[in-house]
């Protein structure tokens, strides 16, 4: 098994909450995980890419390179464009589908859906409005990471149990939250 993943978005979506999340479950899975320094600006607003290797095997690397990568999972869709050239022919875009529009040059909503058109695999979603619907605004992060299981290949269970333990300190309203975003996140990916 590998798995190589790129999370990208805008500084304070919670890119950082993904990725321990995934690597929790990955190490309860006894798998080996690297994860590469977070790029980007670390304030809130500025771009911030990380890269996150899973693997049944050793790992040489934590930098993933050009064409190699599974998943790109993006909390904003301008940036999983942004990391394109880096995802293999047969990768999986999990994005979601609302710009956060924090430059003046965005590019116009109707191009970047065009290029995430050509893609064999895409899932882009409004996870922004969904956790607003459901009563859990703060948890659109894994809302996203919900519709990105499945090109994980990260048991559903794994994940569930890594938000429990990654998110017990912070008491058991933020650890409910974040398991119903998960749930509603798998089932946009249908």
């Amino acid at each position: 098994m590998k798995t190589d993943i790129i999370l990208c978005g805008v500084g304070g979506q919670g890119i950082l909450s993904i990725a321990t999340i995934i690597g929790e479950a990955a190490m309860n899975e006894n798998l080996y995980i690297k994860q590469a320094e977070v790029h980007g600006m670390s304030q809130r607003g500025g771009d911030v890419q990380s890269n996150l290797r899973i693997s049944s095997e050793p790992i040489a690397s934590d930098l993933i390179p050009q064409g190699k990568a599974d998943v790109i999972i993006s909390m904003e869709p301008m940036e999983a464009l942004r990391y394109l050239p880096y995802l293999s022919a047969g990768g999986w875009v999990i994005t979601s589908s609302v710009p956060f529009v924090n430059i003046p040059n965005y590019p116009d909503m109707e191009v970047v859906n065009a290029e995430l058109s050509k893609l064999p695999h895409v899932v882009a979603i409004d996870i922004e409005q969904l956790a607003k619907d459901n009563g859990i605004p703060r948890s659109a992060n894994m809302i996203l990471l919900g519709a990105a299981q499945k090109a994980l290949g990260i048991d559903y269970a794994k994940l569930e149990a890594a938000i429990r333990r990654v998110f017990a300190r912070k008491g058991d309203a933020v650890v409910d939250a974040n398991i119903k975003a998960l749930a509603i996140g798998k089932a946009q990916a249908v």
